[in-house]
């Protein structure tokens, strides 16, 4: 399966770094050239045999599953910008619409989520609301204290949604699918709490939300 990443940061490094893990192919793109060069070329070093490189913005069109990789509103605006391309796409919204300013509170509606306006801005897309709920650092190794990450997902395709849940299985990952898409604006809502979380309970930016069972 072909996939894009746009945005070259740690999520973008965390999940190609599973993504190649799964056996996938592994485009990157960022606004910048020599950073999507640069992650992918270390990607690539970190997983023998692996087919990562970096692409323009039309390398979009070729993919089977696009991640928005960036902070919200970023992935809403290149979802607008690339509507076209991202017909019948899948598209993976990792954002989280936090005030980073606070860590007090969302930035969207009560009635809405980043990824319900991902999907208002590319209609004809099929967005995945994923990975919102884990950190960069924790999805490189792929564990927290021995236990793979839960991945979150949902979204009002079931189609799109089970071919997540697929990436997630081959890259190590537990899926839960939580069905459709709305339920973006509680994952949202949860990993506000985690971030929070962090210096107040000394995480670090190492923890994981998971469902025991």
């Amino acid at each position: 399966m072909n996939v894009t990443i746009v945005g070259a940061g740690n999520m973008g490094r965390g999940i190609g770094t599973r993504v190649l893990a799964g056996g996938h192919t592994l485009r990157v793109h960022d606004r910048t050239r020599a950073k999507a060069e640069e992650l992918a070329a270390a990607l690539r070093e970190g997983a023998s045999g692996a087919d990562a490189s970096a692409v323009d913005a039309d390398g979009a069109a070729d993919s089977d599953i696009v991640v928005l990789a960036l902070p919200y509103p970023a992935g809403r605006d290149i979802a607008a910008a690339w509507a076209e391309d991202l017909d019948g796409k899948i598209v993976i919204d990792i954002s989280n619409p936090v005030d980073f300013s606070t860590f007090d509170k969302l930035v969207v509606p009560a009635d809405t989520s980043a990824a319900e306006q991902i999907a208002a801005a590319a209609p004809q897309s099929r967005v995945v609301k994923a990975f919102n709920t884990t950190f960069a650092g924790p999805l490189v190794e792929g564990k927290v204290a021995g236990r793979p990450l839960d991945v979150f997902i949902a979204g009002d395709d079931d189609a799109a949604r089970q071919t997540v849940a697929d990436v997630v299985t081959g890259a190590g990952l537990r899926p839960l699918d939580v069905g459709p898409l709305h339920w973006a604006r509680s994952l949202e809502s949860f990993q506000l709490l985690h971030m929070a979380s962090q210096e107040r309970l000394g995480l670090n930016w190492s923890s994981a939300l998971t469902i025991m069972t």
